[in-house]
């Protein structure tokens, strides 16, 4: 089946992607069902006053900024007087607040719904930023996929209104989909770049992703009976809420392998990063109070991985503004207690032989486009 004949009707293809795949075969079987119920959504774009792009400020989209490193590098961002910050997150109400708690100027950003649980959410928000960066003059010129879920104590999988695991579909689809549909905004930008967050734990060659359940995709069973309820692991396997969360960082960073395969000659740069491990951040506000007591010792004093929010927000922001750290298909990581950044995307010491397998990249890839309706 080809792609044209699944693109929902009336539904935007970026020209970028038609290029790509139009006519290409996909894996899955022609039966699985595309994603097509409502997700809950808002309506409302609500801006902090804002001069034009004449300003020289680049625009930035970060996902899920209203808490950890993605707070953390928007607030740093914005406060650098070069950079406009779309904060792409749930609440509206909890992200002004941190906003002006965490000192953003007025002018340096606007606050944009957008529920990744929700594919009618992210296809509302493409729309939502288009006319907010069309009425302002603006350009985007980077985009950065950093909001995530993790609920390690889970025993029973949770599953969305599109009837795929929220981890999932929060971490890996959502983010999909949206990336999709803002390529060719995203290539019409200064030096665009587009950047996803990866995981240590999703490669299960390290020390902290050989921690069980470790990471791994099978043979993408999961994908293959096209991910609806009651299936809640890529692999079609038990459901285990912490190797999901795990199993989706694989996938985000084999959709970096994939993107820059496709789409390297739009100009877009396609990264991840792994910025250290926040061992005290919002992330973990699901697990267990003995866990997050003892979590932040053990990285500080045995694996000596422990990185405060500022920090891993200071390396976010160099990843997303220094043009030193320009390399598509990159995994950017940190060594010497984080003075050094270096590209790690060929070192088998940190990426794993899933996340490096082109075969697996390309799979996920296909079964992906068709999961979320492109």
């Amino acid at each position: 089946m080809a792609i044209a004949a699944i693109a929902p009707r009336g539904a935007h293809m970026p020209s970028a992607l038609k290029t790509a795949l139009l006519g290409q075969p996909l894996s899955l079987k022609s039966g699985a069902r595309k994603a097509s119920r409502v997700g809950r959504s808002s309506t409302s774009v609500r801006a902090a006053p804002t001069s034009a792009a004449a300003d020289g400020r680049q625009t930035v989209v970060i996902t899920g900024c209203s808490s950890g490193l993605g707070l953390a590098a928007a607030k740093q961002l914005a406060r650098s007087g070069k950079w406009y910050v779309v904060m792409a997150n749930r609440d509206w109400a909890k992200s002004e607040k941190v906003a002006k708690d965490a000192g953003m100027p007025d002018g340096s950003y606007e606050i944009i719904h957008l529920d990744l649980a929700s594919l009618t959410s992210v296809r509302k928000f493409a729309e939502d930023l288009r006319k907010s960066l069309s009425a302002k003059g603006r350009t985007l010129d980077r985009f950065v996929a950093n909001a995530a879920v993790y609920l390690p104590l889970l025993t029973e999988p949770k599953f969305t209104a599109d009837g795929y695991e929220v981890a999932m579909q929060t971490n890996h689809l959502g983010h999909f989909l949206l990336i999709h549909l803002l390529l060719d905004d995203l290539k019409k930008g200064e030096d665009p770049k587009c950047v996803i967050l990866g995981s240590v734990t999703g490669n299960s060659n390290t020390l902290a992703g050989k921690i069980p359940p470790q990471a791994d995709l099978g043979n993408l069973a999961g994908f293959a009976q096209g991910f609806k309820a009651p299936v809640a692991m890529a692999d079609a396997g038990k459901f285990e809420s912490p190797k999901a969360y795990k199993d989706a960082k694989v996938c985000n960073m084999l959709t970096v392998r994939a993107m820059d395969k496709r789409f390297k000659d739009t100009g877009i740069s396609f990264e991840s990063l792994y910025p250290g491990c926040i061992a005290e951040t919002q992330l973990f506000r699901n697990h267990n109070g003995f866990f997050r007591s003892v979590f932040p010792a053990f990285q500080k004093n045995i694996t000596k991985g422990y990185v405060t929010e500022d920090e891993a927000g200071r390396r976010l922001m160099q990843v997303v503004s220094d043009p030193k750290y320009r390399k598509s298909n990159s995994y950017w990581s940190w060594k010497n207690e984080g003075e050094l950044l270096v590209d790690s995307s060929l070192s088998s010491a940190t990426q794993s032989e899933q996340v490096m397998s082109d075969k697996l990249a390309d799979d996920v890839y296909d079964y992906s486009v068709k999961l979320v309706g492109l």
